[in-house]
């Protein structure tokens, strides 16, 4: 796998503007760097921002490369805005249609770094347009479809589902963007942030997904950072798998209702928890503090009992994969779903909105999760988050979660490096035909 070939060949990766798209590219980054491609990471200042102020990024293996959106968009979208991150909702289709324009942007870096490979995402076919033109092969990686068939509209996915068919920009659906990339992408290859064995729980995909080839679960590894000191004290001073860490992702948002009754339910349950909370940036234009957020007296108490952690941010994978983890409340996104499954961490699902319904449902159906019923117009209740928690965390009949949530983590850790290997071959065959 180390020959000269591997080291001179050149890859162009570019994700959707979002963190939950940037991050599982940059984790396929390193893994490909180290097999000896060199790697170009394409996306907006803002979104690699993260990657540069990365005390472990090594520019050596991975150059950033910043791709400017069009200035006709900059008074509506200001360079700060140019991610899904913070973004007021309203701007979410300005956003995609200001990197639709961003396709001559593109063009332009691809003929100046002349890459043998281009990785694209599902929401920009553009990509896969712009490396064709310069006859340059471009393959797929989606990051967060793990099911190749369209699913039935439900009321849990219902919201996801009307965005997928109905919501267009530039003349395109979501869905109409990510079946155009699939059917464009070379050999008919799609790359896939998932594992064989996750991907046989959907059956067989449907044909116009052609080949499609697990990377692994490209979960980040646990890392020193710098601030994270208290947590960590804190959690080394707890029992084995005691302790429930709660954290909706940074696009995520709890109301104020859902806020009260998730405090309410932790102290019920009467597990000790590190819970992430936080507030959209720009919603209202007022950050909420920490004290009007929370229920009366509520941070206080769990301070003299010493029960839990209320912070703005913690170490997910760091806190994941610690020995006093004992479960996850989780929306469900992806690669949070994924970082829990490999940590062994069983999982109290929330999900909130677009795919984490349905990811929800697939690791309720692994066996390593449960899910938070929810009442009427979806809310939840402190009784029904006490009683999973406790359920995942404390009790008997929570034994069997905790054991399939061991044994997958086993199962994924046995087979990464394999499953890594058969798709670089694959990635290598590709390039190799193309050229002759």
């Amino acid at each position: 796998m180390e020959s000269k070939q591997d080291k001179s060949m050149s890859i162009v990766m570019v994700p959707y503007l979002a963190h939950g798209h940037v991050s599982p590219y940059y984790e396929l980054a390193k893994k490909l760097s180290n097999k000896g491609f060199h790697i170009y990471l394409c996306s907006t200042p803002i979104c690699l921002e993260p990657i540069r102020n990365n005390n472990h990024f090594d520019d050596h293996q991975i150059k950033l490369i910043d791709l400017h959106l069009p200035s006709s968009f900059h008074q509506e979208l200001p360079p700060h805005y140019h991610s899904t991150k913070n973004l007021p909702p309203h701007l979410m289709n300005t956003l995609l249609a200001a990197f639709d324009a961003s396709k001559p942007a593109f063009s332009d870096i691809l003929k100046t770094l002349r890459p043998e490979l281009v990785i694209y995402d599902g929401f920009q076919p553009w990509a896969v347009e712009a490396a064709r033109e310069l006859n340059i092969e471009a393959v797929l990686f989606i990051t967060g479809v793990q099911s190749q068939k369209i699913p039935k509209v439900t009321e849990s996915n219902k919201e996801a589902m009307d965005y997928f068919f109905k919501n267009s920009v530039n003349g395109m659906t979501p869905l109409q963007r990510i079946l155009k990339s699939v059917t464009s992408s070379s050999g008919h290859m799609v790359l896939i942030k998932s594992s064989t064995e996750i991907q046989a729980k959907f059956g067989k995909p449907d044909d116009v997904f052609g080949d499609v080839v697990p990377v692994g679960p490209l979960v980040q590894r646990p890392l020193d950072h710098d601030g994270d000191e208290k947590i960590m004290d804190w959690l080394n001073k707890k029992k084995a798998s005691s302790v429930v860490f709660v954290s909706f992702g940074s696009e995520n948002f709890l109301s104020q209702e859902e806020i009260e009754e998730m405090a309410h339910g932790l102290e019920l349950s009467n597990v000790d928890f590190i819970w992430v909370v936080r507030f959209h940036g720009e919603k209202n234009n007022v950050k909420k503090t920490m004290h009007e957020a929370l229920p009366q007296g509520f941070l206080e108490r769990i301070q003299i009992q010493g029960k839990g952690l209320i912070v703005d941010w913690a170490p997910q994978v760091k806190i994941l994969a610690h020995t006093s983890s004992g479960g996850f409340v989780s929306h469900c996104g992806w690669n949070s779903t994924l970082e829990a499954i490999i940590y062994g961490v069983p999982i109290i699902a929330i999900p909130l909105q677009l795919d984490q319904p349905l990811n929800a449902n697939l690791v309720v159906d692994m066996g390593v999760a449960i899910q938070v019923p929810v009442r009427k117009e979806k809310k939840i209740t402190r009784q029904e988050i006490a009683k999973a928690i406790k359920t995942v965390v404390v009790e008997e009949q929570g034994k069997e979660v905790r054991r399939r949530a061991k044994e997958w983590s086993e199962n994924l850790k046995k087979k990464e490096d394999e499953e890594f290997h058969v798709a670089v071959e694959k990635l290598l065959q590709l390039v190799q035909q193309s050229k002759k």
